[in-house]
């Protein structure tokens, strides 16, 4: 019988975990029982998983008995995941990838997914302005009526568990004589973080970690979304983590960016700028291009 094969990506983050480095390995020293048990209950024949991978999670195309293609994602259970099977329930397809079956067994966090075809990574396949325009398209069919019934959260109690992270971060930097982000403009950053999930208009469900590299080339539709971290609240949330993944473009113009995205998808300039200001803040320690734009931000 070949070997386990791991995806690398996947144990250099447990590796490196230092809050949960060792959950994380006794749930990784687990995960070929775990895998073996879900291709017999799902009747999957699988194939070896996806390289480089991602950090969380244990990704592989398979089979069905019927011979039909999809991907099994295995992931160690964690709270910002917590809800990713209800959101793909809630979306159905739309814009996102179809949720076929699910599964959370001891530690453990099993999702039997539709396979996207061919599966390129919108992060490999258009240019930024092009990705942009797609991300946007995406995030206005995600915006739908929390449906009545599911448990997702309120935007609030992730950007409060942020907010004191960073607050304690920031301490003990500041204790080790690190240069980190004026004190204002910290303050400032994180008063915004509480504040602004609770003064949106409206209510939606949130993808929260849309990004190019959560959307893949399709047969289906020309793109679809993987790895939503559901939540519900403010729309003008929901660009953000799209925009962090082009530091370049952050660090030259983090207005602009904030006033095209508010274009493309609809939502409020203002609330948009602030909210990147408020996240830039948030992750800031030790990262300069956002302490930059930050500064660049600041109300």
């Amino acid at each position: 019988m070949p070997a386990f094969e791991l995806p690398d990506d996947l144990v250099r983050d447990i590796s490196g975990d230092p809050d949960h480095g060792l959950e994380r390995r006794a749930w990784l020293a687990g995960l070929p029982a775990v895998v073996d048990d879900l291709a017999c209950r799902w009747s999957l024949r699988l194939g070896p998983p996806f390289q480089p991978g991602g950090a969380a999670s244990w990704v592989a195309p398979a089979r069905t008995a019927a011979g039909d293609r999809v991907v099994l994602k295995v992931g160690w259970w964690h709270d910002e995941a917590a809800h990713e099977a209800d959101g793909l329930r809630a979306w159905d397809g739309a814009g996102t990838v179809r949720l076929l079956g699910s599964l959370v067994t001891g530690s453990s966090s099993a999702l039997l997914l539709e396979a996207c075809d061919p599966g390129t990574p919108l992060s490999r396949a258009l240019p930024p302005d092009e990705q942009d325009i797609v991300v946007a398209g995406l995030l206005r069919r995600l915006w739908i009526d929390p449906p009545a019934g599911f448990p997702f959260r309120p935007l609030s109690e992730m950007c409060d568990r942020w907010a004191a992270e960073f607050e304690r971060e920031y301490a003990e930097a500041t204790d080790r004589g690190g240069r980190e982000l004026d004190p204002g403009l910290a303050r400032a950053g994180l008063a915004l973080l509480r504040e602004l999930p609770r003064t949106a208009g409206d209510a939606v469900l949130l993808a929260t970690d849309l990004h190019h590299g959560n959307v893949l080339a399709a047969a289906r539709e020309p793109w679809l979304v993987i790895d939503p971290k559901p939540y519900t609240g403010d729309p003008a949330y929901d660009p953000l983590q799209h925009m962090l993944n082009f530091p370049g473009r952050l660090a030259a113009d983090p207005a602009g960016f904030a006033r095209r995205m508010a274009g493309l998808t609809g939502v409020n300039a203002g609330r948009l700028r602030l909210w990147l200001f408020a996240r830039c803040v948030q992750e800031s320690a030790g990262v300069p291009h956002l302490q930059a734009a930050a500064a660049q931000l600041a109300p």
